[in-house]
């Protein structure tokens, strides 16, 4: 059964692709049946360009605890660059 769990949101950063570099612009997150990974059901993310085409996207299908080690991993990250100084919020914004 698809859960129909899914989310869309703008982004601002690069994918590497099959053609190489491009920007990629939003993201699709979902909790729904995954194309490869063998599972009923799995994270999948979406890193796209739906202006270039379909050629401008990188999918990733992760297990539920991959997924959540990814999020923690992101924090974490994230945490340590403030606390060092290296963040300027003024950057990047989308």
């Amino acid at each position: 059964m698809c859960t129909m769990i899914a989310k869309q949101a703008k982004i601002s950063g690069s994918g590497k692709g099959i053609k190489g570099w491009f920007s990629v612009s939003g993201v699709n997150v979902s909790y729904d049946h995954p194309y490869h990974v063998p599972l009923e059901h799995a994270l999948n993310i979406d890193f796209v360009n739906e202006a270039e085409g379909p050629g401008a996207r990188v999918a990733v299908e992760l297990t539920l605890d991959s997924a959540r080690q990814l999020v923690q991993t992101i924090q974490e990250v994230l945490a340590r660059a403030e606390a060092g100084g290296y963040m300027d919020e003024a950057v990047g914004k989308v």
